[in-house]
């Protein structure tokens, strides 16, 4: 069985996990990427979504795309062009893969997207939330939604794919779990807001696993929420780091006003929360690693 696995958006947090997993269980990856610097083991086609060009050798030489690429949505504030960078580095990314596929001759037999959780919109309170749920109208749902039926139209051409929704992901290596930590360890860490909203998470290692499985199980196809079984508080994630690194929480509640003032309009992002449900993918057979929370921290906080 060829084993040949194209990557995009390959050197970011989730890209190179998930690569690392990939080449244990023997594949062969390599990467789409604006920049071809040799990195060991992965051969790197150039693509530059912007200006609609791709190397479409890298089509030619796959079994299935991993689809990561999308310019990150907490990096920086949400300004006019910024908000227009997040959208169209994910829509103009899927099209461009799209127009590849369908004008050269390839073997591709699935494609397997990142999507988010954004989807449900920024705060869905403790309602529990699945994928049949209607989206939010706010700018990351719109986002996600635009995204999603980008990435479909790939499925007009015969191909088998897979949306999964991913909730906020923790690896000690970046993300929100790295800034969360940060500030704990220096003291400064508190709850934000009402600290009630719900934090859909996933340990870093079951979301590249998930990949796998969903590359590996010819049966899965469309949209899957990507989140452990548990889903927790802010405030109780908080209180969980803080007692795994051995360190007090001293300060109250970070205010609304306070974040909104530091992040604009993304503190909704913040402030709000999703209690998301996963019982569509446990019924695919995945069998979570880290289900539930105080195991992943641990597992990723200690030293």
């Amino acid at each position: 069985m060829s084993k040949n696995v194209l990557i995009t958006g390959g050197t970011g947090l989730l890209g190179s996990h998930l690569t690392t997993l990939l080449l244990q269980k023997g594949y062969q990856v390599s990467y789409l990427s604006r920049n071809i610097e040799p990195i060991p083991h992965i051969k790197t086609y150039q693509w530059n979504v912007e200006e609609g060009t791709i190397d479409t050798k890298a089509i030619e030489q796959t079994d299935y795309i991993i689809h990561l690429a999308g310019a990150g949505v907490a990096d920086k504030r949400w300004t006019k062009s910024r908000k227009q960078e997040i959208m169209e580095s994910r829509t103009n990314s899927a099209a461009l893969l799209f127009n590849a596929l369908k004008t050269t001759k390839h073997q591709v037999k699935s494609v397997i997207s990142a999507s988010a959780i954004g989807y449900y919109g920024f705060d869905t309170g403790s309602q529990w939330v699945d994928e049949n749920t209607q989206p939010g109208d706010d700018f990351l749902a719109e986002v996600v939604q635009a995204w999603e039926s980008s990435v479909q139209q790939i499925a007009s051409l015969g191909i088998r794919v897979v949306n999964l929704r991913i909730g906020i992901v923790l690896s000690e290596k970046g993300g929100a779990l790295a800034k969360i930590t940060q500030t704990i360890k220096v003291g400064a860490g508190a709850p934000l807001g009402t600290g009630k909203q719900y934090f859909s998470w996933i340990h870093i290692d079951d979301i590249c696993r998930i990949f796998i499985h969903a590359l590996e199980n010819g049966q899965m196809q469309g949209i899957y929420n990507a989140v452990a079984p548990q889903p927790v508080t802010n405030e109780e994630l908080t209180h969980q780091i803080a007692e795994v690194l051995d360190k007090p929480l001293v300060l109250p509640h970070v205010p609304a006003f306070a974040l909104k003032l530091a992040l604009g309009e993304m503190a909704s992002a913040v402030l709000g929360g999703n209690k998301v449900a996963n019982q569509k993918l446990l019924t695919t057979g995945y069998r979570f690693e880290f289900p539930e929370l105080r195991p992943a921290l641990e597992d990723l906080l200690k030293e």
